[in-house]
């Protein structure tokens, strides 16, 4: 039995993979619908609104300031997310084999989270703006893993972003990392590099 206790939205594609798209702060689940059909036009597209709210903005996880976040909360949400990706592949008759996630701000962070606790929830996942959101990310086996993370150069949040690539390759996941010229927006060059990343996954 289902349990899809999470506001989402599903945009059927043609082929196979299907892609999580979970967004930043303030966003929904229909917010990165644009990019994730710009950078994968077969892909199915499933985006889940996060079920925290900060002053009435949707967010995955709270936040007792702008880099340090509820711990067990974050955990919980990432253990839920897990469970609603395989729910939502058996409701749909999606392959949960074939699941990448895509992640802006804090929808990176979650997406990042989601690895870390529980690695065999996604093929991949392609991480936009991230920082390391957990204060003691566990020992995990990412094997196979493949990770795309993009950095803007001038992101505020850029000086707490250094642990991920370290943390996910020594997990052992295939990690594809570039420094943009950009901020905590988005830009063309994301969308251009999430394409090719996607494209190899394909």
């Amino acid at each position: 039995m289902t349990d899809l206790n999470w506001i989402h939205h599903l945009e059927r594609g043609t082929g196979d993979l299907t892609v999580l798209l979970l967004h930043g702060t303030g966003g929904n689940e229909r917010q990165l619908l644009t990019l994730g059909r710009q950078v994968a036009p077969e892909a199915n597209l499933l985006g889940v609104r996060g079920r925290s709210l900060e002053e009435g903005f949707p967010r995955y996880f709270r936040r007792f300031s702008a880099t340090r976040y509820d711990q067990e909360q974050i955990r919980s949400e990432a253990a839920a997310l897990s469970r609603f990706v395989q729910d939502a592949a058996e409701e749909y008759g999606l392959n949960p084999a074939r699941v990448v996630a895509l992640g802006y701000s804090n929808g990176a962070n979650i997406a990042l989270a989601t690895l870390a606790t529980h690695p065999q929830t996604f093929l991949g996942a392609a991480l936009l703006r991230p920082v390391m959101p957990l204060d003691e990310p566990p020992a995990t086996d990412l094997s196979g893993v493949s990770v795309l993370v993009l950095h803007g150069a001038h992101d505020p949040y850029a000086a707490h972003a250094g642990g991920v690539t370290p943390y996910l390759k020594g997990a052992g996941a295939q990690v594809q990392q570039h420094l943009l010229n950009a901020g905590h927006e988005l830009t063309g060059e994301d969308v251009q590099l999430c394409e090719e990343w996607l494209g190899q996954l394909r």
